[in-house]
């Protein structure tokens, strides 16, 4: 308890460094961002090919828990010039590319990206595929509500090259269903599920939550007990982030009373990873678990696990490619972010220009400091050598890390940071003793969720 209430802190989820709400955005210029981004584009497509991240944003009612952005229309004659926006974007970057690009990873996200058509998907990564070489073991996947992910949408896909499918379940019990406004039987999760593995879907991922209101130990273990009847290869197990401050009505929806915090938090997570753990399930980086034969418990058993702006990958590249409103590109020594709002995204590829609304130009600091968080959330330890200690900001992360030393969350030795058992549910913490930017800055408002 008293661990607890000394780290229950709002602290970042870490898909990248420095996050977003501390980019240098002044510092940021278009003249100096492409001839980075260009030459991280040569040199990740030369050898390890790039990810591309499409932002689907339409969703046919609100989640109350949901922190994405998104557009509620029931509406779908919105697909059509969406789509025909976001090839215009791929066609744009594709002027600016030296060569044709070659896809090693690809994800759908959103919003609800089996809002969109079969063939609207379909006629999409088509014209991305007709210019770009899709690698033979390329990881494609994509997000898929249960009650709208039909069998012709998981057969276009799996036609299309996908393997790997991704459904927000959230929770199974029907008052919780109710309050977030998230109503979805367990017969259609099941009805999903057997379908994609019928057509051959190698992988699929299950998203839940917990520190959702009204949500009890008992309630998590009735989840648990369905979701595992039918044997997901992957589950993210993550906290709710009340984030109402950022997020405006959509979280208000419910009251704070309605919601478990503090030591009821965090049994809610303890019930569900040692319940995962009882099934078979190995606890991979930060909220997330895996079945043995997974690729992604094999990636992080050899070491190889990555996490960027769409969380936990196999795949590691220097380029991370961004389509669609709001979505985030990550050029390696370059962060951007388009247009948030779906008018100003479309008026500007319209217009011939790329969308980017702002940037971050990295230093040789900020790329340091990447790795060892980056380190830290996939495999619970960072190391460096004497040149990687010559970085003050390095020096100053240990310094702030004495105190989770002594109360046994990390063991600090000469060469490196290994978190220990009793330290991973506090990892967003550790990873914030060297996030050298957070400190350097005093924020004026709520920037993250809690840190448990």
């Amino acid at each position: 308890m008293k661990l607890l209430k000394k780290y229950d802190t709002a602290a970042p989820r870490y898909t990248s460094y420095p996050t977003v709400p501390y980019w240098n955005t002044a510092g940021f210029s278009k003249d100096e961002w492409a001839p980075r981004f260009q030459a991280s584009f040569t040199a990740a497509n030369s050898v390890t090919g790039i990810t591309l991240y499409i932002h689907l944003p339409f969703c046919e009612q609100l989640c109350t828990y949901c922190g994405c952005n998104k557009y509620i229309t029931k509406n779908h004659g919105h697909e059509t010039p969406y789509i025909d926006t976001v090839i215009k974007e791929w066609e744009l970057y594709c002027q600016l590319f030296s060569e044709p690009p070659c896809i090693r990873e690809l994800h759908l996200g959103g919003g609800t990206p089996t809002f969109f058509s079969p063939g609207n998907l379909r006629r999409l990564l088509e014209n991305i595929f007709s210019t770009a070489t899709l690698l033979p073991d390329a990881d494609l996947s994509f997000e898929g509500h249960p009650n709208n992910t039909t069998e012709d949408h998981l057969q276009t896909l799996y036609d299309l090259g996908f393997r790997r499918m991704s459904l927000g379940i959230q929770d199974l019990n029907p008052d919780i269903q109710t309050i977030i406004h998230r109503i979805q039987p367990f017969e259609n999760v099941e009805r999903v599920v057997t379908a994609a593995r019928r057509i051959g879907y190698r992988s699929v991922n299950f998203d839940l939550i917990y520190g959702l209101p009204l949500q009890t130990a008992a309630s998590i273990r009735h989840t648990i007990s369905q979701v595992t009847q039918l044997r997901p290869n992957r589950i993210s197990f993550y906290g709710y982030a009340h984030v109402p401050w950022i997020k405006g009505n959509g979280q208000r929806l419910f009251s704070e009373k309605d919601l478990p915090h503090g030591a009821a938090r965090l049994a809610l997570y303890q019930t569900g990873r040692s319940l995962l753990e009882q099934h078979g399930y190995t606890e991979i980086g930060m909220d997330h678990f895996a079945l043995p034969d997974d690729p992604l418990f094999l990636a992080w058993k050899n070491g190889s696990l990555h996490r960027n702006f769409m969380g936990y990958t196999i795949s590691h590249t220097d380029m991370l490619l961004g389509l669609g409103v709001s979505a985030i590109s990550d050029g390696h020594s370059v962060y951007t972010q388009n247009e948030k709002t779906l008018s100003a995204y479309q008026e500007v590829v319209q217009a011939g220009e790329l969308p980017i609304i702002k940037g971050h130009l990295l230093s040789s600091e900020d790329q340091l400091l990447r790795r060892h968080i980056t380190e830290l959330m996939c495999t619970f330890r960072t190391r460096w050598d004497k040149k990687d200690v010559q970085c003050t900001a390095v020096i100053e992360g240990l310094q702030r890390l004495q105190e989770p030393e002594k109360d046994g969350l990390v063991i600090v030795q000469r060469n490196g940071v290994e978190v220990t058992e009793k330290g991973r549910p506090y990892i967003r913490n550790i990873c914030m003793a060297f996030d050298a930017q957070l400190w350097r800055s005093t924020p004026q408002a709520k920037l993250f969720s809690s840190a448990i």
